[in-house]
């Protein structure tokens, strides 16, 4: 199922090569990734762009850290981030010209020193730079302060009513019930189940949400809150 976010796929478009940092911030599983790695990377493919000059890297992914020589096993354990100096390495390796390559990178705040080395790549002018990161590290106003004036930020929101039934099986009126009732998480399209639902979106606040409230404000008083 492809699910249409044509508003936020137009404000990255319309940024291409401005000589900033494109940050697609949100919730959690507001849809960040989907809009980046599907909806965008196939808007540049069909510009009949070598897919060669698309570097794409996820720092919670097992099988891209595998490709740095990193462990997602070993870094939870340890409570560290991803190391720069192994992602460096893995980025000189894939720019082999001086064509435009554009780099997408996903949940980046698990790399260590990302402000750093995103703001390095920028002095880069064959690279075009969109990244997107958890909400309990990245809000607007830390855009800002993060990359010191060079990050461009693009604020996702849950799907929208007609978001949702450009992908919904039903009548309107079904969807308009639907939508009340669970709102507009982009997974819950992809479930027929009522109980499902109901257990993913508790799920959801328990222990993506809260959490993200309490990493971000450094809360000790889990059970107060």
């Amino acid at each position: 199922m492809e699910i249409k976010r044509d508003k936020y796929l137009r404000q990255l478009i319309i940024r291409k090569h401005n000589d900033l940092i494109k940050v697609i911030t949100g919730i959690r599983r507001c849809g960040k990734s989907y809009l980046l790695n599907n909806l965008f990377y196939d808007h540049i493919i069909s510009e009949e762009l070598d897919e060669k000059h698309i570097i794409k890297f996820a720092f919670d992914s097992s099988d891209d850290l595998a490709l740095i020589g990193e462990d997602s096993i070993e870094l939870e354990k340890e409570k560290r981030k991803v190391d720069p100096q192994k992602f460096l390495k893995y980025i000189s390796s894939k720019i082999n010209d001086d064509k435009m390559n554009y780099l997408l990178l996903d949940e980046v705040q698990l790399l260590g020193a990302f402000e750093t080395v995103l703001n390095g790549f920028l002095r880069k002018r064959n690279l075009d730079i969109y990244v997107t990161g958890s909400s309990s590290k990245f809000l607007s106003k830390d855009i800002i302060t993060e990359f010191g004036g060079r990050g461009d930020d693009i604020h996702m929101l849950p799907l929208s009513f007609s978001e949702f039934c450009s992908s919904y099986e039903g009548t309107v009126d079904e969807a308009l019930d639907e939508y009340f009732v669970y709102g507009g998480l982009p997974a819950t399209l992809t479930m027929k189940d009522e109980v499902q639902k109901g257990k993913y979106l508790k799920a959801q606040i328990k222990n993506v949400y809260i959490k993200d409230i309490i990493k971000r404000n450094n809360l000790k008083n889990e059970k107060a809150l």
